[in-house]
């Protein structure tokens, strides 16, 4: 039966520590010729949205394992003139061994997986954002040892992508994940109800406190530009900066998916500062998704 991973929920405690120890060994062994999982195998990647971390993680990704990655610009295909999503999806699958999908609509991603015959994997949609949230949880583990027990304090809009897949992370390993946003943009209650090690705290100094790890995204994200100065206004006193980096614990690392806009979501003294793992976390993206690669297909 094939395997989709379309949000973080699709996988159990036990898959994202197989998961973390398969990425640990390919980005140990990177360049292992003999490690080809994917050869004979081409995979779609259809994108809606721009991109270069994804894109390019992807397309090495795959090619490193063996297989064929095949850039198909949504904008460009069928479906973005009126072809239905599920017929897409039973013609890809005819051809395809893999999908992975970068666009803005998660349902659209559902009903694109729900009928193809061949695995597929979000690469992002306006909802979810998997396969970054899983490589910054390995980022995690690889600066403290583990996951568990750490805090991590994210900065900004509760209710975006990011936040949205940190918060089923923390469903599936116990971190303590505290989301500092402006009340209208705090987590859905019923989305964390239930959770201890999960809440909400619209005072940013506060909720840095003890922490481990600072994270944030821009506040514009593609598809809210129209947004864009009220957003600004809004979160402004959400910034990840010196106040919030002197509140956590001292040996504190700083997350961000990128882009980043310095001294918008990041004071620029954050953002270059020792303190700093994003490029560490980007590269994970790589390694991360192979071993994902690997898991889907290698049967």
């Amino acid at each position: 039966m094939k395997k989709d991973l379309l949000t973080i929920s699709d996988m159990t405690a036990d898959e994202i520590g197989q998961l973390f120890e398969l990425t640990e060994k390919l980005k140990r062994e990177r360049g292992n010729q003999a490690y080809k999982p994917l050869s004979g195998k081409s995979i779609g990647l259809i994108f809606a949205k721009s991109s270069t971390r994804t894109r390019v993680s992807f397309e090495v990704g795959v090619s490193e394992l063996g297989g064929t990655p095949l850039y198909l610009d949504q904008g460009k295909m069928q479906v973005g003139r009126g072809e239905t999503v599920a017929d897409t999806a039973k013609v890809l699958s005819r051809f395809l061994h893999g999908i992975v999908i970068r666009t803005f609509s998660h349902k659209d991603v559902e009903e694109l997986a729900a009928n193809a015959s061949i695995p597929v994997i979000n690469a992002l949609t306006d909802e979810f954002h998997p396969c970054q949230i899983l490589a910054d949880m390995f980022t995690m583990k690889e600066y403290c040892g583990k996951v568990e027990g750490l805090k991590l304090v994210f900065f900004g809009d509760g209710r975006s992508n990011i936040a949205n897949s940190l918060v089923n992370a923390a469903k599936k390993i116990p971190f303590e994940l505290v989301v500092t946003a402006p009340e209208e943009f705090r987590p859905e209650e019923d989305f964390i109800k239930g959770y201890s090690n999960i809440s909400w705290d619209p005072d940013p100094l506060r909720a840095s406190k003890d922490a481990d790890f600072l994270y944030t995204d821009v506040w514009v994200s593609m598809g809210f530009e129209k947004e864009s100065e009220e957003r600004l206004k809004i979160f402004q006193p959400y910034q990840v900066n010196d106040a919030a980096v002197n509140a956590a614990k001292k040996s504190v690392k700083f997350l961000h998916c990128l882009p980043a806009h310095r001294d918008q979501e990041v004071a620029a003294s954050v953002m270059d500062s020792p303190i700093s793992i994003v490029f560490d976390e980007a590269e994970n993206r790589l390694h991360v998704q192979k071993a994902l690669l690997s898991m889907l297909f290698d049967k």
